[in-house]
């Protein structure tokens, strides 16, 4: 199984990780949101061969792509 981690920056984003939250839709289980509001950092821990289309519509609220995309074989 392939397993991402994407991890975005939302410092000087066009949006907040409140915003995020209340805009981004749930992802499949195992797959989760995952957020760290001291860094304002936020992201996506994705279990499959396909990335959701919640992942495009991150993109699309911060702006920018993951400043961190990282794939892993589980």
């Amino acid at each position: 199984m392939l397993t991402r981690l994407l991890i975005w920056n939302v410092v000087e984003s066009r949006t907040s990780i409140d915003e995020l939250r209340d805009s981004l839709p749930e992802l499949d289980e195992p797959s989760r949101w995952i957020w760290n509001e001291v860094t304002e950092r936020f992201g996506a821990l994705v279990f499959g061969e396909d990335l959701p289309e919640a992942i495009g519509w991150a993109q699309d609220l911060v702006g920018d792509e993951p400043d961190v995309y990282e794939e892993f074989d589980s």
